[in-house]
């Protein structure tokens, strides 16, 4: 039985994803956009007045004390996913978390405890799965029409200080293994529909300031013999992003953010796939759906958990 009354979701998070999902939230019928957590009240409360919010706050408690929300959003830093999730569920809010959900194998499936105990909504953001170019490339091999023989996919940034996407200062370090390695690794297995059976990585000498490796190269085979390459870098110096190409059997496909093309650079039209060429509305939709529907959604915990198996296998074998 569908739930119709309006969902009250409070945001955790007033930066630059913070604001994706703020305006995804407003165009979904039926929600509303009750508060917005920052860790500096005046900060939560300027987003709230830009962004359309009913309210900004200064602490996730506060949001988790209210008994008229119903859900949360999490667009904080990375480092306070699994802490934050955690606490989601144990007050009884759905939640949905940017990725990644954790930063450790142990820290997801502790996370993933939680929902099967509390038998809430918890959904992680991997949005790839949602974005409609690759929802057209899924739709394919679902159909028997293309077989993914191939996916090389390259994450490109330049990050050598430590900024954000508004390129603004950053209070935690990103992870090209555990936040953008996670994006393909998980998209790999939904694409073929197979689990990955082999991964093997290499990475770069660490950024002296920061710490982290600046370079990685990620290999993969799925069970139905399907390949993924994957090479990422925060040294790139343009262009920036994530480009994915899919080399099938009857053809070869080229995603690069909304748009996709063939292998001839023949634009393709994937505005009727979903009601939005938004893959950060899409995911909110479906998170919106799932508690509404008292259903599993797409991006779930445990649709999601073999990424995080394998990213810690990739990490073992990184610093063994």
């Amino acid at each position: 039985m569908t739930d119709d009354r309006t969902l009250r979701i409070a945001l955790a998070g007033g930066g630059a994803f913070g604001a994706k999902h703020a305006a995804a939230l407003r165009r979904i019928e039926g929600v509303e956009v009750a508060a917005v957590v920052s860790a500096h009240l005046d900060e939560a409360r300027k987003f709230a007045a830009e962004h359309g919010v009913g309210r900004g706050v200064g602490s996730l408690d506060e949001v988790l004390a209210d008994d008229s929300i119903d859900a949360v959003v999490l667009a904080t830093p990375t480092p306070l996913h699994a802490e934050q999730t955690l606490a989601c569920l144990d007050a009884g809010k759905h939640v949905q978390t940017e990725i990644p959900v954790a930063m450790s194998l142990a820290d997801a499936e502790a996370c993933l405890a939680a929902q099967r105990r509390t038998g809430l909504v918890a959904m992680v953001g991997h949005t790839r799965r949602f974005n409609p170019s690759h929802q057209w490339i899924n739709r394919r091999v679902r159909a028997g029409e293309f077989s993914i023989q191939q996916m090389d996919v390259q994450t490109y940034f330049l990050r050598r200080s430590n900024l954000n996407a508004l390129g603004q200062p950053r209070s935690w370090t990103d992870h090209l293994l555990w936040h953008h390695a996670a994006h393909t690794v998980d998209l790999f297995a939904h694409q073929t529909g197979s689990p990955i059976v082999r991964a093997h990585a290499l990475q770069g000498p660490p950024h002296p300031e920061l710490g982290i490796a600046m370079d990685l190269s990620v290999q993969l085979q799925a069970e139905n013999g399907a390949l993924c390459t994957l090479s990422l870098s925060f040294n790139n110096d343009g262009p920036l992003g994530t480009f994915f190409r899919y080399i099938g059997d009857t053809g070869t496909y080229l995603a690069r953010y909304d748009d996709l093309v063939t292998g001839k650079d023949e634009p393709i039209d994937v505005s009727g796939v979903d009601v939005s060429l938004d893959g950060i509305e899409l995911q909110d939709r479906e998170f919106v759906a799932a508690i509404r529907d008292h259903r599993e959604p797409e991006a779930s915990l445990s649709r999601v958990m073999p990424c995080y198996r394998t990213l810690a296998a990739l990490e073992t074998q990184l610093t063994s």
